[in-house]
């Protein structure tokens, strides 16, 4: 089904985009330069992931973080992937390496969430 496209989706797309990490609701709101209330960019972003435009990373600090999906934009990263959580800017970002584990018989995986936390490239 294709989606009506608006102002809001717009702008939290672009964002996403242009910034190349996940941003936790919060940053998201702070970074747009269109008044959008908070409802509405969560609506946005759980709609984005709904449609395979974005995934969500849930860190251990138990915020949710939200980035585009670079498998869309042909950048070969595995659907099971480590992220980057900055301490410093706030941000988690895709790291191109699969995660590769091992697990006792009669375990089934459905999902993986490895998180690494500590500081950037761009900020040390």
């Amino acid at each position: 089904m294709k989606r009506r496209n608006t102002p809001s989706k717009e702008a939290v797309l672009d964002l996403l985009v242009n910034t190349g990490k996940a941003m936790s609701r919060d940053a998201i709101e702070q970074k747009l330069e269109v008044e959008i209330d908070r409802a509405t960019i969560y609506r946005v972003l759980n709609r984005f992931c709904e449609d395979g435009m974005v995934h969500k990373i849930v860190a251990e600090d138990g915020k949710q973080y939200f980035a585009v999906c670079t498998k869309c934009d042909n950048k070969q990263i595995p659907d099971n992937h480590f992220h980057f959580r900055c301490k410093n800017c706030e941000t988690i970002e895709c790291l191109p390496e699969a995660v590769h584990f091992s697990l006792p018989n009669g375990y089934n995986v459905e999902s993986v969430n490895c998180v690494l936390t500590g500081i950037c490239k761009d900020c040390s």
